[in-house]
């Protein structure tokens, strides 16, 4: 059975990125952009992925892990080159084989599989993928004959002022039979001014060894985009975030202002569930249906649940039960388990914490290293006192109990169920059931002193 390949080319410094990061390890709407090409290849039921790694190879194994095997470019002799490191893995294998570049991160899967069928319909040795450019100022043109077969790929310094004028372009990523490109990557010299070995040089082999070579037109020009500086960068973030915004869109979410909503790929969001502008959504995100999301909300590597409304807040690595709300202004920090219809109002920042059903945290408060159960007030200004200046400590609050505004909880403390803790106290001891804790100087007035006082 003849097998699906793939080599993606990764072994560039892109020194025009002016970064200590490796090309395509710079990221895309979250995900880096050699792995963004390596998602799409996987929905096409490819067999063998083979990345060319160089510069930065350690960093780019550990981004793709198992995820495809790797051959090493040790010097940056060309495209052509670098193709041939992986003639050890595939040289021998029957099938076809894409070769893209993996600082190409708006290819999709439907292109990829078009470009596969139309090269197996042809019975072609080589398909190059083709694009037409609003503006083709630097690509390679696409030289067909009268009868529209390629011919060959001029580059635009040696393109005639006709062939300029050409719009369809090279978008560098080819279609071959595997053994035939192998067979031909033999065949080809530096003989150039760059003294580098050309992946292009193939084509132009196979047409003189009378092979078919064809060409496969793409409908979207944008997908082609390679990155190579950071202006380029910012336009491929753009492009895919309209293209993340635009599924979500269609699958039933509203965006009031898209053009402003920041939304990483694979986050997942339920029907009806509404984003307002600003808002910014990265990292392995779920939320669910019937959620409303306000202005300039930020939630990384979160999980919320159904009927959540978020006001303007922040959320790390964070979790919100259905029905619970949390804002404006407010911080939920790792391990922040938020329990179902929980109000947590404004200021307020939670940190390793689980809040049980129905519980109120209204404005101004500190919950760090701590376990609250069902329907308990905690009042303005409360803090959580966790820390001891060496090690974290845990406090335990009951159901139904009611924590007093400006109250200081110093763990390692439980305060029970249905307990009261007076405002404004000190609490360095446990709390038993119906108990009322008090833990502040008892007020003395001193009579007329405020007359001595300089004002």
């Amino acid at each position: 059975m003849m097998k699906r390949n793939a080599i993606i080319l990764a072994a560039g410094k892109g020194t025009r990125m002016r970064s200590k990061l490796y090309k395509v390890l710079h990221q895309v709407c979250g995900k880096t952009m050699v792995e963004h090409v390596v998602t799409q290849l996987e929905k096409t039921d490819i067999d063998n992925i083979i990345t060319i790694v160089g510069f930065g190879a350690e960093a780019v194994k550990k981004a793709l892990g198992n995820r495809t095997q790797f051959a090493l470019q040790s010097q940056q002799l060309g495209t052509g080159h670098a193709v041939m490191q992986a003639q050890n893995l595939l040289g021998d294998v029957d099938g076809e084989t894409i070769v893209v570049s993996g600082d190409t991160p708006l290819f999709t899967a439907d292109t990829f599989n078009k470009l596969f069928e139309y090269h197996e319909q042809h019975h072609a040795a080589a398909t190059i993928l083709t694009s037409v450019a609003p503006d083709p100022t630097g690509y390679g043109r696409i030289i067909r004959n009268e009868v529209g077969i390629v011919e060959r790929i001029v580059e635009q310094k040696d393109a005639t002022p006709e062939e300029q004028a050409i719009h369809e372009i090279n978008t560098g990523v080819y279609c071959f039979n595997n053994k035939k490109l192998f067979a031909a990557l033999k065949k080809i010299n530096n003989n150039n001014a760059q003294g580098e070995y050309y992946l292009t040089d193939v084509i132009e082999i196979m047409k003189h060894d009378h092979e078919v070579v064809t060409a496969y037109k793409m409908d979207n020009f944008d997908e082609s985009m390679g990155v190579n500086d950071r202006v380029a960068l910012a336009r491929a973030n753009k492009l895919m975030r309209q293209r993340i915004n635009n599924q979500l869109m269609k699958s039933g979410v509203t965006m009031l202002d898209p053009e402003t909503t920041y939304i990483d790929d694979g986050v997942e969001i339920g029907q009806d569930t509404v984003i307002e502008g600003g808002v910014v959504i990265k990292g392995h995100t779920k939320i669910g249906a019937d959620c409303y999301i306000t202005a300039h909300s930020r939630i990384v590597d979160s999980t919320i649940h159904d009927h959540v409304t978020i006001t303007s807040s922040t959320l790390q690595e964070a979790e919100m039960h259905e029905g619970s709300d949390i804002g404006p202004n407010s911080h939920l920090r790792p391990q922040a388990e938020i329990g179902p219809k929980v109000h947590i109002g404004n200021f307020c920042e939670v940190k390793k914490a689980y809040i049980g059903e129905g519980t109120k945290v209204g404005h101004l408060t500190y919950i760090g290293n701590a376990t609250l159960g069902k329907n308990i007030n905690v009042g303005c200004g409360v803090v959580f006192v966790n820390y001891d200046g060496t090690n974290k400590h845990h406090t335990n609050v009951g159901d139904h109990a009611f924590i007093g505004s400006n109250s200081n909880l110093v763990a390692p403390v439980n305060i029970a169920d249905n307990s009261f803790i007076a405002a404004g106290s000190t609490i360095t001891d446990s709390v038993e059931e119906y108990d009322m804790a008090i833990a502040r100087a008892r007020q003395v007035n001193k009579e007329n002193y405020a007359k001595k006082l300089p004002w």
